[in-house]
């Protein structure tokens, strides 16, 4: 009951914060769009790598119509599980075209090869069931043609699951070597203090890249080469707000009482600071993503063509300087609005478990 109504405090004082309000709801609504990823994509196959070359660097909220010229019975249809996590591959091929007419058994069509250039008029032959259809690209496409709308969304997923993957693997670290450190003290301190100050002493990134070479580039390296990176913070914390409890009178009763040091540590010492854990934790979910598209960028986080933020950037920095730069002001935006967003979630956690106070107290 007193845990529920302590609760229930945080959560009032947490709601009167209106911008740490609505950086939750906006967390929330990623999380959503993760979630559902495929099934509200315009393009659905994997990875939305439907390429159309002709289309690249096309701006926001152009229509095109395109032919289907030939169809492949063989790809499999998924469920609906399936299609949401990982898509639907396209059991048909297609090509923009600016015009066409159906003559017979045959359609006459012209394949669309710019804006201002005309293509003569080919023939493709009639295909069962619908030949034409538009699509429009609301956010415009890449360089490669491919629908930006489609791999921002999915570019959620990356980021958001690296980033929890991330704090969870920080959290484990963290908090069991600053409990471990700050309740037993002594020579255990003075070891796990020394490697904390040395890993504190590397810069984040070139450690995550380090990590990285040693572990090979791929998705999943990417979540333990962020966490391994980012748990010193949780554990400096935790070292602290333990050795601060550690002498207090129901830690002392529970010794009495004959409690193991682990149970101690687990059931008395760690929900008491469970504040500020949280606070530490949401900042570091802000740059495990920082982290996570600084090594997309650099070729060592997600690889093509797999969507990342931070890849996307990487492709289409260079049109900042031409009319095409929302190719790269939009994965940008992602990144500073999703970063922004936890870290006022995390001012509203601090204010709301009166941090500041605590340590001030301590």
């Amino acid at each position: 009951m007193a845990n529920h109504t302590q609760s229930a405090k945080v959560w009032k004082k947490f709601k009167r914060n209106t911008f740490a309000l609505i950086g939750l709801i906006f967390i929330v609504f990623l999380v959503v769009v993760g979630i559902l990823g495929y099934l509200i994509t315009p393009d659905q196959t994997p990875y939305a790598n439907t390429m159309n070359l002709q289309l690249s660097n096309k701006k926001p909220g152009r229509t095109f119509q395109f032919l289907i010229i030939s169809r492949n019975d063989k790809i499999r249809q998924v469920n609906f599980f399936e299609k949401m996590l990982y898509g639907q591959g396209a059991n048909f091929k297609s090509i923009p075209i600016t015009s066409y007419r159906i003559v017979g058994k045959k359609v006459f069509a012209k394949e669309y090869i710019g804006d201002d250039e005309q293509s003569e008029e080919q023939v493709y032959p009639l295909i069962a069931g619908e030949n034409v259809y538009k699509q429009t690209f609301w956010l415009g496409t890449d360089m490669y043609g491919r629908d930006m709308l489609s791999r921002l969304i999915l570019g959620v997923r990356v980021s958001l699951s690296v980033g929890l993957m991330a704090v969870i693997i920080s959290m484990l670290i963290g908090v069991g070597l600053g409990a471990v450190a700050g309740y037993f003290g002594g020579k255990i301190d003075a070891v796990v203090s020394w490697f904390m100050n040395v890993i504190w002493s590397l810069p984040s990134l070139l450690l995550v890249i380090a990590i990285s070479f040693a572990l090979g580039k791929g998705f999943w390296q990417i979540f333990i080469a962020v966490g391994l990176s980012t748990w010193v913070d949780v554990a400096r914390l935790v070292r602290g707000q333990v050795m601060a409890l550690k002498q207090v009178e129901f830690v002392e009763a529970a010794k009495a009482l004959g409690f193991s040091n682990s149970r101690t540590i687990i059931r008395h010492i760690l929900p008491n600071i469970a504040g500020p854990i949280l606070v530490v934790a949401s900042a570091n979910f802000a740059s495990a993503i920082l982290l996570e598209t600084g090594l997309s960028f650099l070729g060592f986080g997600a690889q093509p063509p797999m969507p990342s933020w931070g890849t996307m950037i990487k492709e289409h920095y260079g049109y900042i300087i031409m009319d095409a730069a929302y190719l790269a002001v939009l994965p940008g935006l992602a990144i500073m609005l999703t970063v922004y967003a936890f870290n006022l979630i995390a001012i509203g956690l601090r204010d709301a478990f009166d941090v500041k106070n605590q340590n001030a107290s301590v």
